[in-house]
């Protein structure tokens, strides 16, 4: 991975084929911020090369990300213990069906 001059945390799982980068990074302003890399092994045509997935988190967002992931965490954690696995309904928010975006 690049060595850039904002960089000020790294931390890299490898999970099989994947491997996922957790990386602090800091704005001019000194503001911290997170990116989460997946990066994926492939081959074709016998050429290997990687496919790369990245979402910037900022620090406004930390605390609903968390608490998405911890929720989520738990969620599968009580659907592996009862082994029931049928498909519900996925949640919405009435919010995010109607995103405008010349707003963003």
């Amino acid at each position: 991975m690049e060595n850039d001059k904002n960089e000020v945390y790294s931390k890299a799982v490898r999970a099989g084929k994947r491997t996922y980068f957790f990386d602090v990074k800091a704005t001019k302003g000194n503001e911290l911020y997170l990116t989460l890399t997946e990066s994926k092994k492939s081959t074709i045509d016998g050429r290997e090369s990687y496919q790369k997935h990245k979402i910037f988190l900022y620090k406004e967002d930390f605390e609903k990300f968390r608490e998405g992931l911890e929720e989520t965490l738990e969620k599968i954690d009580e659907l592996n213990q009862s082994g029931d696995f049928r498909v519900v309904e996925e949640e919405s928010d009435e919010r995010f069906n109607s995103v405008n975006f010349d707003d963003l």
